[in-house]
């Protein structure tokens, strides 16, 4: 069966870098759409980015330029390089995967409901 399993969450200073982790198993298909949501405490879980079994890419406006979404070269772990961090940062990051189809559109791979399988989440804190 599928599973998303992040980690790298923790604290880090205002002004530094941070580097999420997402390890993908039990791929059911070879086209795929991962992304990465945060859900900051009192506000709805946004999109932050999103790559897909091509290695397109899409990115949230609060991000752009900051974040890196990529993936390994076997596309089982797919990484968040997270700089410029700022405490508007903090928050709860999950990676959520979608198997069968590319990302599509930018609302549609930065949007939640054509995410099927989620992860348990990733704490970052800034300060």
């Amino acid at each position: 069966h599928v599973q998303l399993v992040e980690s790298g969450g923790g604290s880090v200073q205002a002004g530094g870098s941070q580097r999420l982790s997402c390890a993908v198993s039990g791929y059911p298909a070879n086209k795929f759409c991962i992304g990465w949501f945060r859900q900051v405490s009192g506000k709805e879980r946004e999109g932050v980015a999103a790559i897909d079994s091509d290695g397109g890419t899409t990115y949230g406006d609060p991000v752009k330029g900051r974040f890196t979404i990529s993936e390994d070269n076997a596309k089982t772990t797919m990484y968040l390089q997270m700089n410029s961090l700022s405490s508007e940062d903090t928050g709860m990051y999950y990676c959520a995967a979608v198997f069968g189809n590319r990302c599509g559109s930018r609302s549609t791979a930065l949007g939640q409901s054509d995410y099927y399988y989620w992860g348990q989440g990733t704490q970052v804190t800034v300060s």
